[in-house]
């Protein structure tokens, strides 16, 4: 072009400008620099923008700053590229500061997509007060419910943890699309408000707005709870019968979703017909199986893995097997996969004591520790406890405990596990003065309560609970069992009781059968037709009585039982549970 004579002009520099962008070759556009210099064309806000976006990918964005700071005040645009360009960089502190400069400069408009880009910075530094002056600044705009802005002022607020303003926001748009519905969902799902997520969800579909895959994969997390499987169920059929099942991404979700609310059968089944598997899908299954008490076959799972060459093994992988290890009780194994770990975090370190401790190897366990620089970590020393309930260490556990207590000195649990300790012990002196240290601290230990969900409604139970409409019919039920059961614990000779290490006060002094999970399990037993599997969630780790009773009952009423607690599923099935009895 320039050999024949013809004078690029304003259209034609900033189309080379940025195909020189595209194709990654700086020297050039240096070249058109200079040629828009010899024309003229260095003001012309096209050339201005072109430039200022191609210095800020190829070179950074202070350089294109310099360009910037040269060019005319009003060319919006090319504000607009310069946030953007401090937010590609990850430095929002100045993407917001030059948009408040922009603001200020009254000779450059605002537009939706500045606006949009200044809330994203807001949110990513969860400024919450930052984020409200902009949503001002769109109002005096009058780009309020401009769909970009509403749907970043949604983001913003949910990204700063305010999911009131976020749901104002929401409910006064004039039109949505389906980013506002996820945003919106996604926020309460992030929030714990599992419930709101799901209606919203259902209000979606009853608006006629498709959901998409992100939709999808923002519920999921809501129904990732035994309370809730029965919703996840739902999920999952819609994305069958609208064949958006295809996604690895989804199909991922929807496993994790199984595995989480409790059921690991239908994990497995849709594991078992995945087209194809990336390392995740091998992480959640293998994780899964863990966490069902099936440590074995996640192990085994893992083997599989390892002979699938075209996948690499990260370090979230290593960690599932480390885990399934440890489920299984299978040190030499565990030993080694914690070797194939470059640089381990603190946590699967955690996993690596709780391996040795569960083991017996306490000496083993000792030296791991000092070696690694982790005993100042109480979950180190809770990893540690719980092998010496396992096998009954009171020396090491008394030493644990004492230490708990050092480290959280007003940790209410660490308080009662002292005391549960001096009970077990029959120190009754030391109970109380332990009780009157916690009374004069002002401390106050989390109570337990357990939950099972019947008709769509999930019902609540804590120790001892008499409150709830159908308590007669429980207590009438549990005396019935109560009986059978003692009869039962007779021939099996069982007399065993863990609350020398347990963190509940409550329980120790209360007729195990009064413990939460055994109201929840009594009401699902008299709520529920014969056969129904019954599923409750506890918010603390069960006793071994109930653990027995839960056994015993699920062989006498043949009713499979699932209770979760926080460190993993116990499935009660005829007579004996999935955890081997270590848990």
């Amino acid at each position: 072009m320039l050999l024949r004579g013809v004078r690029p002009d304003k259209r034609t520099i900033p189309r080379i400008i940025t195909a020189c962008r595209l194709t990654h070759c700086l020297p050039f556009g240096e070249q058109l620099h200079a040629h828009a210099l010899k024309l003229g064309l260095s003001t012309d806000n096209y050339v201005i923008t072109a430039l200022i976006q191609m210095y800020g990918h190829l070179n950074s964005a202070d350089a294109a700053k310099l360009l910037f700071d040269q060019s005319p005040r009003e060319n919006s645009v090319a504000w607009t590229l310069m946030v953007k360009l401090y937010m590609a960089e990850d430095e929002p502190s100045l993407a917001l500061h030059l948009f408040n400069q922009m603001v200020v400069d009254s000779r450059a408009k605002i537009d939706p997509v500045a606006l949009g880009t200044a809330l994203k910075a807001c949110g990513r530094l969860k400024s919450l007060q930052e984020g409200r002056n902009v949503h001002e600044i769109s109002k005096k705009c009058g780009l309020e419910f401009d769909l970009l802005v509403s749907n970043s002022l949604l983001k913003m607020y949910m990204d700063c943890g305010s999911t009131e303003e976020g749901r104002a926001v929401f409910d006064r748009m004039p039109s949505k699309d389906a980013i506002s519905w996820t945003s919106m969902i996604g926020g309460y799902v992030k929030e714990g408000g599992f419930n709101e997520g799901l209606k919203l969800f259902r209000q979606m579909n009853f608006e006629g707005m498709k959901p998409d895959s992100l939709s999808i994969a923002s519920i999921l997390p809501a129904c990732a709870r035994v309370a809730a499987h029965k919703h996840g169920k739902e999920i999952h059929g819609y994305l069958l019968r609208n064949g958006t099942n295809s996604n690895i991404t989804i199909q991922n979700a929807v496993m994790d979703m199984y595995v989480k609310s409790g059921s690991i059968e239908y994990a497995s089944k849709i594991f078992d017909e995945f087209k194809e598997r990336d390392v995740v899908s091998w992480t959640i299954i293998t994780m899964g199986y863990s966490l069902h008490g099936q440590g074995i076959v996640g192990f085994e799972l893992f083997q599989a893995l390892e002979q699938t060459s075209s996948i690499e093994i990260d370090e979230p992988a290593y960690f599932s097997v480390l885990h399934a290890c440890t489920t299984a009780c299978m040190v030499d194994e565990g030993r080694f996969y914690f070797g194939c770990i470059r640089s381990p975090k603190v946590t699967t370190c955690i996993l690596m004591v709780a391996l040795l401790a569960r083991a017996g190897l306490f000496e083993e366990a000792r030296l791991f520790i000092e070696g690694r620089q982790i005993q100042h970590h109480t979950e180190v020393l809770r990893a540690l406890l719980d092998g010496c309930r396992i096998h009954q260490n009171l020396m090491i556990g008394n030493q644990v405990i004492e230490k708990l207590r050092d480290l959280e000195p007003l940790n209410a649990e660490n308080y009662v596990l002292l005391s549960n300790w001096y009970a077990g012990l029959a120190e009754w002196d030391m109970v109380n003065k332990t009780r009157e240290t916690m009374k004069n601290l002002g401390l106050k230990p989390r109570k337990a309560c357990s939950w099972i969900e019947f008709q769509n409604k999930v019902h609540v139970f804590e120790t001892g609970d008499v409150s709830h409409p159908r308590s007669n019919e429980m207590t009438c039920k549990l005396q019935c069992l109560t009986s059978e059961i003692e009869v039962e614990e007779k021939e099996r000779k069982i007399c065993y009781s863990d609350f020398i290490f347990h963190d509940v006060e409550e329980e120790q002094e209360c007729d195990p059968i009064r413990h939460s999970e055994m109201l929840a399990i009594s009401f699902g037993i008299i709520s529920t037709e014969a056969g129904t599997t019954i599923r409750v969630t506890k918010n603390h780790r069960v006793c071994s009585n109930c653990h027995n009773y839960a056994k015993i009952i699920s062989q006498m009423l043949k009713r499979e039982i699932i209770l979760k607690d926080p460190n993993r599923f116990h499935h009660f099935k005829e007579g004996s549970c999935s955890c081997r009895d270590h848990w």
